[in-house]
């Protein structure tokens, strides 16, 4: 089994690098078993698809305007990940819809997504997240290892 963890996001724009610190914090605090991928996508796009191609899994973390509270956890999966592509969520999202397209018309899509957005309190040019974002952090990592152990890995803690 290969599962890809990609955080993307803007670590300039304060809140808009929550999906990066997420994939930092993960390898942290998690041992991750063989066939589990991070990757620090920042803000590439077209770049990734070698790295996407084909995995069974693809974990998003990433920052996402949803119309939440500030530092709501999202979780989207499958065929509710493009419906959330038809209003613009991140600055960076012009080119993750295009990765997933292109992996699906070249039919090496992964064989599940699962996007974990949390709603951002701010996107200034700041390196650091507000405090109520990085409160989220932890609850959003957790729930990322909880995804890998659902789809049957051990993912014990470090």
């Amino acid at each position: 089994m290969r599962i890809v963890v990609l955080g993307v996001g803007n670590i300039l724009l304060s809140d808009e690098g929550i999906g990066v610190r997420a994939v930092e914090e993960l390898g942290r605090r998690y041992d991750l078993p063989p066939g589990v991928e991070l990757i620090d996508g920042g803000t590439s796009a077209m770049e990734l698809l070698d790295d996407l191609a084909n995995c069974d899994l693809l974990i998003i973390a990433d920052c996402v305007r949803a119309g939440k509270r500030p530092g709501d956890l999202l979780r989207l999966k499958d065929e509710e990940i493009p419906a959330l592509f038809r209003t613009k969520l991140s600055p960076h999202q012009v080119g993750l819809p295009d990765v997933l397209a292109t992996l699906a018309i070249t039919h090496e899509a992964p064989t599940h997504t699962v996007l974990f957005g949390v709603e951002p309190e701010s996107l200034a040019t700041h390196m650091g997240l507000t405090p109520v974002v990085e409160a989220t952090l932890p609850h959003l990592v957790d729930a990322i290892a909880r995804e890998i152990a659902a789809a049957g890995l051990v993912v014990p803690p470090r």
